[in-house]
């Protein structure tokens, strides 16, 4: 049995999603966000004290996009994943890291001195300049999402999932006001997927079961 270890609409959420995609089994355990802070007993498991982590067997795996492209790779061949000889498959490698390296990586400044700082240690200069950096690297999935549905490969893949994590991120922290036609196209047709919306509900009702708090998270469509 996969074990994911998560909290409530943060990076982790990209290898649920994953997960609701494929179909296979798991078990989903909820944690308080930030979990180095608000669970010690976690480093007993992850010293690094951060989420996501997957236990799949004695395998221990702590990157969302890593677990992503394993997840896709393991249990989802020729249908999340992209193989080697596809056309497309260093495409798809370059969008599973672009999701978190490049996306996600300036929004969690954001998050960091907008919400989750006291008021007097918040930095608006860094707020801006990081909301911008994302967005102009936003821009460049524009034109590529004006052609086409997804990423790469003609289908929906693990890719999607990485970028469309950073999409909803940038939901939660309001940056999604300035999305460009094509990727607001794009962020809906993700977020009403059957996965996405399983996953939803799995985080939403595990962290009820588990007493665990939430946060606010994109409005589930019917």
């Amino acid at each position: 049995m996969i074990t994911l270890h998560h909290c409530v609409s943060a990076r982790s959420f990209r290898p649920l999603w994953a997960l609701e995609e494929i179909g296979v089994p798991y078990e989903l355990k909820m944690l308080p966000f930030p979990p180095r802070v608000l669970a010690h007993a976690f480093k007993e498991v992850n010293p690094l004290g951060t989420i996501p982590l997957l236990e799949d067997g004695a395998l221990l795996m702590t990157e969302s996009a890593a677990i992503c492209q394993y997840l896709a790779a393991r249990h989802s061949p020729g249908v999340l994943d992209v193989a080697p000889h596809e056309a497309d498959f260093g495409r798809y490698l370059n969008f599973v890291h672009f999701g978190e390296a490049t996306l996600t990586f300036p929004q969690t400044l954001v998050l960091r001195y907008t919400h989750l700082e006291p008021p007097e240690r918040r930095q608006p200069q860094i707020v801006d300049d990081y909301a911008r950096w994302f967005h102009a690297r936003l821009r460049t999935l524009a034109p590529l999402l004006a052609a086409q549905p997804f990423l790469c490969a003609g289908r929906f893949t693990a890719a999607d999932i990485s970028v469309g994590y950073a999409l909803m991120l940038a939901e939660l922290i309001d940056l999604n006001e300035r999305f460009a036609p094509s990727i607001a196209d794009y962020w809906s047709r993700l977020r009403e997927r059957d996965g996405f919306i399983r996953a939803m509900r799995a985080q939403e009702a595990a962290a009820l079961a588990q007493n665990v708090p939430t946060i606010p998270s994109p409005k589930l469509r019917p």
